[in-house]
């Protein structure tokens, strides 16, 4: 068995594919949930995400409520064609069930059961041709400007082993501009190509992640500041 197979007997069971279905009828719904609440969402250096790596994980801070829906609309736009797997607190997924055919699974948040419950999904999502996880190692919602950023330790163990991957750090941002409705700003930071994970142990892939996510968030601030349009890509308008 090499590094990113998975023994789903290990694992508490095998995780479900999105239904294609289910995730295209509620793009269309959330497309038009998210027109009535924001005036653009517009994101910077998409093309940092290398769209042909594997295994690919994307890590966000946790900024709002409405980070899964942005990143959700993200997904769909700069890696159409992939699956898509995100933790959800499972209170969250048992009341808002919607979500758990769209390639969400359940992590226990509030308790240290969640960082094994990332390691035992991750795996199965990283051995999956074609899949993506998306992690906000934050959990709960922190201002954007709170530094040090501090991650949970479930995304560095997953790293620590899984081995080969690449992690890319997206940064988001609630902002007003000149329009009555809020602006969405994504920034997509440097990719980390990793050859081997268990080169450095867990706590140090955790400080690597939080000081790439503040490089990020720094730099998604300088652009937001600027207001200048041009820097981004608008993905909803």
């Amino acid at each position: 068995m090499t590094r990113t197979q998975v023994n789903p007997a290990r694992t508490g069971g095998e995780l479900k594919a999105p239904s294609r279905r289910a995730v295209a009828l509620f793009s269309m719904y959330l497309r038009w949930y998210m027109r009535r609440h924001f005036h653009a969402m517009r994101v910077a250096n998409a093309g940092r995400i290398p769209p042909q790596a594997q295994p690919l994980i994307l890590f966000a801070n946790r900024a709002s409520w409405w980070d899964p829906l942005a990143a959700m609309l993200l997904g769909q736009t700069v890696l159409p064609h992939r699956e898509h797997y995100a933790p959800m607190d499972e209170t969250a997924l048992a009341h808002h069930g919607i979500f758990r055919p769209m390639g969400f699974f359940p992590v226990d948040n509030g308790s240290a059961r969640a960082a094994g419950q990332l390691l035992r999904a991750g795996y199965q999502v990283l051995a999956r041709p074609g899949a993506v996880l998306w992690v906000t190692p934050e959990s709960e919602c922190q201002d954007v400007r709170k530094r040090p950023i501090i991650f949970r330790p479930g995304l560095g163990a997953l790293m620590n082993r899984m081995g080969r991957m690449t992690c890319v750090p997206v940064a988001i941002e609630y902002v007003h501009w000149n329009e009555r409705l809020p602006e969405i700003l994504v920034n997509v930071g440097e990719p980390l190509e990793i050859a081997d994970g268990t080169v450095e142990d867990a706590r140090t892939w955790t400080n690597l992640l939080s000081y790439a996510m503040a490089a990020t968030l720094d730099e998604l601030a300088m652009l937001a500041m600027e207001r200048d349009p041009e820097a981004f890509e608008i993905v909803l308008s």
